[in-house]
């Protein structure tokens, strides 16, 4: 299995944990934000360009449905709960996140990111050659603009929007966590796992995966201190703490 991919980004998260989750093999091709789209189109046949994308012995789009697609056919250890009903919260709770919280915490930290190029860069070439980097950084500048207004970051409104829309869900998260520690049931599930993916890139973690480049520009760093505080960010490093595999001592996957 091939999971092409966006280094540090929490959509890709939700499927990189998946797959170590599972201690399912694979390798990953990371692409540049930008020059990706036309190799994503290509792989989907002009269905999307946006990651992750799982190729396997089909190409599954998406996180959500490479998660399902996962879940079908290696269902042990499971992220779906066997019983219906908490198999329904639990996937409700997915949905929810991933058209709501997703967005805006990429756009909350995208709103920093864009007054921060070379971190920018950094971040998201940090496996790249030499050569590839610094064109990278050089031209960035260029399509900042773009990088804004995909990313939501474009309108001062809509920065206030997702920024209310997080602090909305990060009250919503503490208060739902049941005693077992978990949102839905008494198990991690794929509600957990993506609530804490989703809220990933508002922390500073430690995981390999969602490791940041130092160092860590004020700007970045006062907005993750903003939140560090909040119980739910606290949830979220107690679930990366029990429940996301280390790839690099584990050997789960190879990177390309």
């Amino acid at each position: 299995m091939i999971l092409h991919q966006f280094p540090s980004s929490h959509f890709n998260e939700k499927a990189r944990w998946a797959l170590d989750y599972k201690h399912l093999a694979h390798a990953r091709q990371n692409y540049l934000p930008g020059p990706h789209a036309g190799k994503i189109k290509q792989l989907t046949n002009g269905q999307q360009t946006t990651t992750p994308v799982l190729e396997a012995d089909a190409i599954v789009p998406g996180s959500a449905a490479i998660i399902d697609y996962l879940e079908m056919r290696f269902p042990q250890p499971g992220l779906y709960p066997a019983d219906p009903e908490q198999l329904e919260a639990a996937l409700a709770w997915q949905s929810r996140l991933d058209q709501e919280l997703g967005p805006a915490v990429r756009t909350v930290a995208f709103s920093v990111f864009v007054h921060e190029p070379g971190f920018l860069a950094k971040t998201f070439t940090g496996d790249k050659p030499l050569l590839t980097r610094v064109a990278y950084r050089l031209l960035l500048p260029l399509v900042l603009p773009i990088i804004r207004k995909a990313n939501g970051a474009d309108s001062e409104d809509n920065i206030q929007a997702c920024q209310l829309c997080v602090d909305e869900y990060l009250n919503e998260i503490a208060r739902t966590i049941k005693p077992t520690g978990y949102l839905v049931g008494s198990d991690f599930s794929i509600a957990d796992l993506t609530a804490a993916a989703l809220l990933a890139p508002l922390t500073i973690q430690t995981h390999p995966d969602m490791r940041r480049p130092q160092p860590i520009p004020q700007t970045m760093q006062s907005l993750l201190n903003a939140y560090a505080e909040h119980p739910t960010i606290e949830w979220v490093h107690r679930m990366y703490k029990l429940h996301r595999p280390d790839p690099e001592s584990e050997g789960a996957s190879t990177h390309g």
